[in-house]
């Protein structure tokens, strides 16, 4: 009779689990033994929980299928819990095994005692402990059920010596993949079609739950005239082949698609829990359509919402709506976005010799030179907006991050999971100084691992977007420096390429030999720290903002910050 834990890794093989992110520990001695002799299962071995739950969620959103990721009892697992955090806000299936103290210690205040199964409560869908081997497989069938139908994270909690008891019974736990398909009640499709029929400049918003639906979304568009905004997560599945794309909006964002909402007369929701309030249009009709019927309405006041998924929902309505004749208002909305495309391309040019790279510049040979098939991740942060503005997907391209919970340090965790599940593609982080150093000891699990995942470090030498912020609020910034090594050189010492670029002359070949080099490899790039992520739309107390930090600048005695912040963004001004 097999052990508790060699019955959790044979249903995990059965399952079609192919790898399980962590860091061994006692308490999962009989995990990682059953691992060992497994002929199906790797074992991915991080150098920080944190970025085993990370590359776990990653595996997920890119593949949709259940990923597993495991700490030891106490702070081993602890780690896990700011990754799992992504994970459910992300909404992707995630199983996090968090071994636990012997069982019979529970509640003696024992070393490295936690109550994982409470710790872990407001980050899953589902968290409990295995008391007793009786308990197996049946929890673990519930957990991987929870996870992969609520389309979030289910912690196992399993003291040590309960995974190396004898298994009760050799039968193996299976969860049942589900592809739901919802479509709302035929009163709610007609209800909204009446008013997406009396609409004269309708806008969309589409964002993550649009996955898959590209080609019904698109219809809907042409039917209705009407353009389509993303989101940030909705970015690789809607931006390609898509005459009615208008870029983004938000903090991310930029003009057009601010514009294209801010004048609608109704706004059609599809798959988006867009956040930012402050972004959504005054005086429109707003519908709403999500497969949650609790997201209805959490951000704005709805005249109608629909729970249906978008394939299906965008399918039945474009079989009840009237084809709009009028398309001034989509002709106008794409008339602005070619303005603001190009502008945007404008402030993608080389620096002077000698001076800070533009982080546009490098975002679009990034863009440029990388492979059709690449994955990019940016770290949260100023690259996230370059990442928004410079990238351009195709329908094969992935992008992903840490777009919902807004984690520092995610895009080389979720880089070693990308890299795991599909070896033979590219995948490029676009990382910030603060964020590639946050986690610098997993650069060591490309190594070792053998990922030949490409870091790019766009080094301003500070936490840019929080100063930005700081800026914006009227703020001096303090205590954003960053004291920063030649990452180049702590890259070689790991065993990674490494290579540094001081002038934008020499950016293009550097990039091209960096991502053609058979291994991990590390980029480091001086970019300007004074450059602004100027977002669509200015607020009376931004610009209020900026005129008290520069007074107190000037007042701190530090207004030679704003020279160099008046010559490094006159481009975006003029």
């Amino acid at each position: 009779m097999a052990n508790v834990a060699q019955n959790l890794i044979s249903s995990l093989e059965a399952q079609g689990v192919e790898r399980i992110y962590g860091l061994s520990g006692d308490s999962l001695n009989g995990l990682t033994d059953a691992v060992r002799v497994s002929k199906k299962l790797e074992w991915v071995h991080v150098r920080h929980e944190e970025s085993a739950a990370f590359a776990a969620g990653a595996e997920a959103e890119l593949t949709g299928k259940l990923t597993v990721c495991a700490g030891s009892c106490g702070p081993g697992n602890l780690h896990l819990i700011n990754g799992l955090f992504d994970a459910q806000r992300s909404r992707v299936p995630v199983l996090a095994i968090a071994a636990h103290i012997p069982s019979e210690e529970i509640g003696s205040n024992y070393f490295q005692e936690t109550h994982p199964q409470e710790l872990f409560r407001e980050c899953s869908v589902w968290a409990e402990l295995v008391s007793s081997p009786d308990q197996m497989p049946r929890l673990l069938r519930i957990a991987m059920q929870e996870a992969i139908s609520k389309r979030g994270v289910a912690v196992l909690v399993i003291p040590g010596d309960v995974a190396l008891s004898d298994a009760v019974s050799n039968e193996l736990a299976l969860a049942s993949e589900v592809i739901p398909r919802v479509i709302p009640a035929d009163t709610d499709l007609r209800r909204a079609a009446n008013l997406l029929d009396r609409g004269r400049k309708i806008t969309i918003l589409a964002g993550a739950g649009a996955a898959g639906a590209h080609d019904e979304l698109v219809a809907l568009a042409d039917t209705l005239a009407a353009p389509i905004v993303h989101a940030m997560r909705g970015k690789d599945s809607i931006e390609y082949d898509n005459p009615f794309d208008v870029g983004m909006t938000g903090l991310l964002g930029f003009a057009s698609g601010y514009r294209a909402m801010a004048s609608a007369d109704t706004l059609l929701m599809l798959g988006t829990d867009f956040p930012y309030q402050q972004f959504y249009p005054d005086d429109a009709k707003i519908i709403q359509v999500d497969v949650r019927g609790e997201q209805l309405g959490r951000r704005v006041q709805l005249d109608l919402g629909l729970i249906g998924t978008v394939k299906d929902t965008a399918a039945a309505l474009n079989g009840l709506v009237a084809r709009k004749k009028d398309r001034g208002h989509l002709e106008d909305a794409q008339k602005h976005y070619r303005k603001t495309r190009e502008k945007l391309d404008e402030l993608a040019t080389p620096s002077p010799k000698g001076k800070p790279l533009h982080p546009q510049y490098v975002a679009k040979l990034i863009d440029e030179i990388a492979s059709d098939d690449a994955i990019f991740i940016p770290d949260v942060g100023s690259p996230v907006i370059y990442a928004a503005r410079y990238l351009t997907m195709n329908g094969r391209r992935r992008i992903l991050g840490s777009f919902s919970h807004g984690s520092m340090a995610n895009a080389v965790p979720q880089a070693i999971g990308a890299q795991a599940t599909f070896p033979k593609r590219q995948v490029i982080t676009m990382s910030g100084d603060g964020g590639v150093s946050m986690l610098l000891g997993d650069l060591i699990t490309l190594v070792q691992e053998k990922l030949p995942v490409k870091v790019v470090v766009f080094n301003n030498s500070s936490l840019n977007f929080v100063e930005l912020e700081m800026k914006a609020a009227g703020f001096v910034d303090f205590g954003t420096d960053l004291v920063n090594p030649d990452f180049a050189k702590v890259a070689e010492a790991m065993g990674i390429a490494g290579y540094s670029v001081k002038n934008s002359a020499d950016l293009e070949k550097t990039l091209r030999e960096a991502f053609k080099h058979d291994g991990p490899a590390l980029i480091d790039i001086p970019t300007g720290r004074q450059e602004l992520t100027i977002p669509p739309k200015i607020t009376q107390e931004q610009l209020k903002g900026f005129a008290l930090y520069a007074i107190r600048t000037v007042l701190n005695g530090r207004g030679d910050e704003l020279l160099d912040l008046a010559t490094t963004n006159w481009r975006q001004v003029f």
